[in-house]
């Protein structure tokens, strides 16, 4: 008798169990959504007036590795000028990302957006995609995909970017 009552207690009390651990696991992940939203914000605003190259990126992807050691090198030669590097991390697990950026540095602002709501934001439609932001905060360029035979194009539309008002 009291090992029916036992399982009886057991099996009403596991839905609630059960709810409960979903229900964290819904706020955590909400959070880190909201978490990933507030951060670009806040980066957005610190860097208002600038010139900002949005990167949308994720470990898999073989570009993505050509077009860091590049964009650290534009965040160095320009930042005196105006300009920024934002990047945005797709991967669904952040220790796949963490991994990338030991194998290839940035030193620029990375950005965790696991659920991939910044990017439905933007429409972002490949790997990697980037958008260059004027110094009036709208965007005047957008590319999909990085290919090093076309870094003198990229660096010319910064600097068109820096020199405009």
């Amino acid at each position: 008798m009291r090992n029916l009552l036992r399982q009886i207690q057991l099996t009403a009390f596991l839905p609630l169990v059960i709810l409960v651990i979903l229900g964290s696991s819904f706020n955590a992940n909400s959070q880190e959504v909201i978490n990933s939203q507030l951060t670009l914000e806040q980066t957005l605003e610190k860097h208002k007036g600038d010139v900002i190259y949005l990167d949308f990126w994720a470990s898999w992807c073989a570009p993505c590795r050509k077009s860091f050691p590049w964009m650290n090198t534009v965040q160095e030669k320009y930042q005196s000028q105006g300009f920024n590097v934002i990047s945005i991390n797709l991967d669904a697990e952040k220790s796949l990302a963490e991994k990338f950026l030991i194998e290839t540095p940035a030193n620029f602002t990375v950005i965790y957006d696991p659920k991939g709501k910044i990017a439905k934001h933007f429409k972002i439609q490949g790997m990697p995609s980037s958008m260059l932001i004027g110094r009036d905060g709208k965007i005047k360029l957008r590319h999909t995909g990085f290919f090093t035979k076309k870094i003198t194009q990229y660096q010319q539309e910064i600097e068109q970017l820096l020199i405009a008002n």
